[in-house]
């Protein structure tokens, strides 16, 4: 039973620590996606949801990368916005977009940004892929 609990706390410090990946400068360029049950391949669970924004009036939108989760999950911004990720974890994420639109940041690090301007609406689908679950949403109307 001991040997058990230290095998599960030795995965969760692993799972906590996140991948690898490097750090590199800024780049310029959210509730959870999870399938039902939320659950996904290979036993992920996944991140709760954290809300949404009603249509932002400036010029940028902020996304918090935090605890491994998109806050909000879920954005709601015009054609021209820009959208602007910025970690707050101790591990480094990427931002990539999976359908909706192309971009793709390079893995950043704590304090590190990525920006991305919005050109067309729609609704973007984007995660992070060092971490399976961090996943948000960017819903997109005409300016």
């Amino acid at each position: 039973m001991v040997r058990f609990l230290v095998l599960v706390a030795l995965a969760a410090a692993l799972l906590a620590a996140g991948c690898g990946g490097s750090n590199s400068s800024s780049g310029s360029g959210s509730g959870s996606n999870a399938p039902a049950g939320g659950r996904y391949p290979g036993g992920g669970v996944a991140a709760p949801d954290t809300g949404s924004t009603a249509p932002a009036s400036g010029s940028k939108v902020q996304v918090t990368l935090q605890n491994i989760t998109f806050t909000p999950g879920t954005v709601h911004a015009k054609v021209g916005q820009t959208i602007v990720w910025t970690n707050k974890d101790s591990i480094n994420h990427n931002v990539t977009a999976m359908s909706g639109a192309t971009f793709k940041s390079s893995d950043f690090g704590q304090g590190q940004t990525f920006s991305q301007k919005l050109t067309k609406a729609g609704t973007i689908s984007y995660a992070c892929t060092i971490h399976p679950g961090m996943t948000g949403k960017i819903v997109v109307t005409a300016a």
